[in-house]
């Protein structure tokens, strides 16, 4: 049995089979246990049928159950059909070492942008990484913001649309949010969801009312109410199921969620991993780089050419079909992949090929859109837009 540890999950208490925290994860995560431990509600054939008569279509994140769990997910679709304001947020904890994997909920939240026309609100935590990690100065991680600042524009992000707050800088959009919702929260509360003991750090402690706060702050700048919805991985979900508890009593709407499983790495752990370089795509690799990268990753092929002519490979295990599956928009494309793996009709290398001619594509793009991004990222900040 998994045992909830500080509001974390643990499954195999002694084996340790798996741990999910907000700051890591370890082992290989039963995703459907996993949601049952946190109480989220898998996205069900209602969810998408909803949302695709919402939006004409649905994500191929979503399609494909890459985001696979929510709360309130229904709430935000039902204020979509009946045409009542609301909002998208998520953020990131900023580092030099951003990867492919973290763009993936940022390119959702683009859809959701494209598609429903409504307001992204995106927070930069430079004041948690400083807090929760050690060797980062707080001068390095408000650099590292306004790095990964480029890197969420230029996914063609416009700065209507999106409002980009850093923690250290634009302190005074959510202090006197943060002030009740830390009323609201004590600090057993805090200690026990985040698995915390008497030697954290103050700072660490309070910041999470600051991460809850981005989640009401919309109904405060537009002065009505204006729930969030919250494309985020799973281990992100303890700051939410507070910010739900807290909610109603500060007279806030509750937040939504809708959440992801973790990008695998390229040499089979079940997450990217900042500690293997060898298992990430960083958004600064270079194609040969990044070729080399993908030609050694793990594959669900057999030993020989011959012997995938003959038996077919195991796409269902296999991190480059995965990445097929995240960074390849087609469906008959993936099924095409899919289906000559299995037959014996493609090979290891060819497949890895067809990847990285994908992959480098797409960063190809990025890198030059990041680039047009340095010009104008002032006009995407909340303090432009909000004063």
């Amino acid at each position: 049995m998994g045992v909830l540890v500080g509001g974390y999950y643990l499954a195999g208490s002694e084996s340790r089979e798996f741990e999910v925290t907000p700051w890591e994860v370890r082992g290989k995560v039963d995703y459907l246990r996993l949601a049952r431990e946190f109480g989220v509600q898998l996205i069900d054939d209602n969810v998408v049928n909803t949302l695709r008569d919402l939006a004409g279509d649905v994500h191929y994140l979503i399609r494909r159950g890459y985001f696979y769990a929510h709360r309130g997910l229904d709430a935000i679709l039902q204020r979509q059909r009946s045409g009542a304001k609301w909002a998208l947020y998520n953020g990131r904890g900023p580092s030099a070492d951003l990867h492919i994997g973290h763009l993936v909920p940022w390119i959702l939240s683009k859809w959701f942008v494209d598609t429903f026309h409504v307001d992204y609100f995106f927070e930069l935590t430079d004041d948690e990484k400083f807090l929760v990690k050690e060797g980062y100065t707080l001068e390095q991680t408000n650099r590292y913001a306004y790095e990964n600042a480029l890197d969420l524009i230029a996914l063609g992000f416009t700065p209507d649309k999106l409002h980009i707050i850093v923690d250290t800088e634009d302190i005074k959009y959510l202090y006197k949010i943060a002030v009740k919702v830390g009323k609201k929260l004590t600090l057993s509360t805090i200690k026990h969801t985040f698995g915390f003991t008497d030697s954290t750090n103050v700072g660490a402690a309070f910041f999470p009312t600051l991460e809850i706060s981005v989640a009401f702050l919309p109904t405060e700048l537009y002065g009505e109410e204006v729930p969030v919805l919250i494309p985020t991985a799973i281990d992100q979900d303890p700051y939410f199921r507070l910010a739900r508890d807290v909610a109603e009593d500060l007279g806030y709407p509750k937040p939504s969620t809708i959440y992801s499983k973790f990008m695998p790495g390229l040499t089979g752990e079940d997450k990217m991993s900042a500690s293997n370089p060898d298992s990430a795509i960083y958004v600064t690799d270079d194609d040969k780089t990044i070729r080399r990268k993908i030609m050694n990753a793990l594959t669900g092929g057999q030993p020989t050419a011959e012997l995938q002519r003959k038996y077919g490979g195991d796409p269902d295990n296999c991190v480059v079909y995965k990445y097929h599956l995240l960074f390849q928009d087609s469906d008959v494309k993936v099924k095409e992949i899919y289906e000559n793996c299995r037959a014996g009709k493609l090979l290891c290398g060819e497949c890895k090929a067809m990847l990285f001619e994908r992959i480098s594509a797409f960063m190809k793009e990025h890198r030059e859109r990041r680039e047009r991004a340095k010009d104008n990222l002032e006009q995407y900040r909340i303090s432009v837009k909000f004063k």
